[in-house]
């Protein structure tokens, strides 16, 4: 939004004019008396015209540098007494099963439901900072902690498998999860971590990394996600499998005890953004918020618009001799 910060400045627009009205001329004594004008004085006032031009033009800019022109960005909302919160996500192979049933019958895989779910629950948290921490064969931090939830969700969007292999690095995960918090002064800091499988990779075990995360003072929420039913076709019938067998459930929910945190079970969509609304319960959102709105000083155009026309006129007048 653009708008004059000292808008009364415009009063001062018509004062050239009105000195030039109503003040009384210096009447000075000519020097030298001649019986006529010289030839071409009344051409050179005619193209004096320019002159009168550019000085008011030069007026009209150094008021208008002088009414202080600002323009405002989108407010950005602050909570002084934000929550840290990263999202820690699987991208192991096992996210690309499609086990997924949507409310319509619909098979979607694992990190599409979970894409869906978590973009919904990141629009929400007005007020945090969030971060976004990725694993497979190794954890990397993705998203440092921002305001910016738009950021945050749309680098969850961007994300495909296979970017950083096919094992599951849970306890590297939590690892730089909790690494992020330590520049945190934020009076909670929350992980929420979800996987479909147990921990086959990375340099740290998981429990080591929850321990580290309790001495942190960081509270965990686990997610186991998966359907326990899947019917695979087979060369001459279909059969019954539980695509979920490799779910560490009880290291999950260790994880989730040490912290002070809770393990949860998602096997469908609908469970999965149950969780996300029940973790929001658990972890409420601040309502006492901040408003800012950036702001570019805008004086300087106008100011230096002014400086040029200034210089033109300069050598015009030159010019004229």
């Amino acid at each position: 939004m653009f708008e004059f910060t000292w808008l009364w400045a415009g009063l001062l627009l018509p004062l050239p004019y009105l000195i030039y009205r109503f003040a009384k001329p210096v009447h000075q004594q000519a020097a030298v008396t001649l019986p006529q004008l010289p030839e071409g004085i009344g051409q050179q006032q005619k193209r004096s015209q320019f002159g009168l031009i550019t000085m008011s033009l030069i007026w009209i800019a150094l008021i208008a540098a002088l009414a202080r022109p600002v323009w405002y960005g989108d407010p950005i909302e602050i909570n002084p007494d934000h929550r840290d919160m990263l999202l820690a996500v699987d991208l192991s192979g096992s996210m690309s099963i499609e086990d997924m049933v949507t409310p319509s019958g619909n098979n979607i895989d694992r990190l599409t439901a979970v894409k869906n779910v978590l973009t919904d629950f990141i629009k929400e948290r007005k007020g945090d900072r969030l971060g976004l921490v990725l694993f497979a064969n190794h954890a990397y931090l993705q998203t440092p902690l921002t305001f910016d939830r738009k950021t945050v969700e749309q680098q969850l969007d961007r994300t495909v498998l296979g970017l950083i292999g096919q094992a599951t690095a849970i306890g590297e995960g939590l690892g730089v999860a909790t690494k992020t918090f330590i520049d945190s002064e934020a009076p909670q800091r929350v992980i929420v971590l979800l996987s479909d499988g147990a921990n086959t990779a990375g340099v740290i075990e998981p429990l080591e990394a929850a321990r580290l995360a309790a001495e942190s003072k960081v509270t965990i929420y686990t997610v186991g996600v998966g359907a326990e039913e899947m019917i695979q076709q087979g060369l001459f019938s279909n059969r019954v499998v539980n695509p979920s067998q490799d779910l560490d459930e009880a290291m999950l929910t260790r994880i989730a005890d040490m912290t002070g945190g809770q393990y949860f079970r998602a096997r469908n969509p609908q469970e999965l953004s149950n969780i996300y609304q029940l973790i929001d319960q658990m972890e409420p959102i601040n309502t006492a918020q901040q408003t800012w709105r950036p702001r570019d000083e805008l004086f300087r155009y106008p100011l230096a618009f002014a400086f040029i026309l200034s210089c033109l006129l300069v050598i015009f007048r030159r010019a004229r001799g």
